[in-house]
């Protein structure tokens, strides 16, 4: 059995995990043959609750479940499985990423904005160690980080993703882990490579800094896997010949995943002054709030287009910090809700 993550004295109880998260622990219970409705009922789930991806749930019930679920398996290695799980579905999300993102270093900038979409686990930030790049794991609740389950799934969902967005792989050169070495070190040896280091202050994956300025790749602009043109130009019916406004909406798209778009960063993208914005903005009789509006309302019918993507990856991918907050704006464009658009 592993010791327990439950002290509820250091789990804050307004801690919450989204449903997507526990529904990928699920699947990989019933490819494991475990008892599906004991793990819910142990970890105080109804499984009726679980069908909206967008739903929160105490964090403590994720923990609770990711336990039983290791105990169940009774295999160490179950977070790794788990990662790659978690990568795979993830996949969608990535592939739009990466027509706003140029480089592996832009794509960085929102990895700590990416785990919105998980819950409050923790965080992942990068940071420099001489020619290489940490990509460090910190967990909220600092006692997860000696469990590995939680870690493995982390590292092992992060090198799905090196491995996927750019041309070039992003490699791995060495991995270090909270936890104490394993017996055998073989799967973290398949997934990780074989430098590898134990009890260590972080789980981290380190590669080289040169690896920051690999290309994203670069997906079909003119049609999609399921014929939406979901990676088409979000602004075909703009007059061609008006190339600050074109250049403007189509910086703010690649901008509105890391949260703050503001008039100064646009700017600076656009290699002119603030002053000089508002007023070329201003002689077209609109302004940089309006236009950012349109933007965000404009793209967000073409995300709902792709039934693939939940409404929190949307909600992340306009910029917005919850799925709430997403869902009252749509609703003031529209008069209606994202998910009712959708159903409609």
């Amino acid at each position: 059995m592993s010791p327990s993550l439950n002290n509820e004295r250091l789990i804050n109880p307004n801690w919450t995990v989204y449903a997507a998260q526990i529904n990928t622990l699920l699947q990989v219970s019933e490819q494991l043959g475990l008892d599906v409705n004991r793990l819910l009922l142990k970890a105080g789930l109804d499984a009726s609750e679980l069908k909206i991806p967008d739903r929160r749930f105490p964090v403590n019930c994720y923990f609770k479940l990711f336990e039983s679920v290791a105990d169940g398996a009774e295999d160490p290695d179950i977070g790794l499985m788990v990662g790659r799980v978690t990568f795979l579905k993830g996949l969608n999300l990535q592939l739009y990423l990466s027509t706003v993102c140029q480089s592996f270093r832009e794509y960085l900038n929102l990895v700590p904005s990416q785990l919105r979409l998980r819950g409050d686990i923790g965080q992942i930030t990068a940071q420099r160690d001489g020619d290489m790049v940490e990509l460090r794991w910190e967990p909220l609740l600092p006692e997860t980080g000696s469990k590995r389950f939680i870690s493995d799934e982390m590292l092992a969902a992060s090198v799905g993703i090196f491995n996927s967005v750019c041309v070039m792989p992003v490699v791995v050169v060495r991995a270090s882990f909270t936890y104490a070495k394993p017996r055998d070190i073989s799967k973290l040896e398949a997934t990780f490579g074989r430098n590898l280091s134990f009890d260590q202050p972080y789980s981290s994956l380190f590669f080289k800094r040169e690896a920051l300025d690999y290309p994203m790749l670069e997906q079909d602009l003119h049609e999609g896997p399921d014929q939406e043109n979901p990676f088409s130009d979000f602004f075909d019916d703009d007059n061609p010949s008006d190339q600050l406004l074109i250049s403007l909406k189509q910086s703010i798209v690649q901008y509105l995943p890391e949260g703050e778009v503001t008039i100064d960063k646009l700017a600076s993208k656009l290699n002119i002054s603030r002053r000089t914005l508002q007023r070329r903005l201003s002689d077209r009789g609109t302004s940089f709030l309006n236009i950012l509006q349109e933007v965000r309302s404009k793209v967000a019918l073409r995300y709902l287009a792709d039934s693939r993507l939940g409404i929190t990856e949307i909600a992340f991918l306009l910029g917005y910090a919850d799925q709430g907050s997403f869902s009252s704006a749509f609703k003031s464009w529209h008069g209606i809700s994202p998910r009712d658009y959708r159903r409609k």
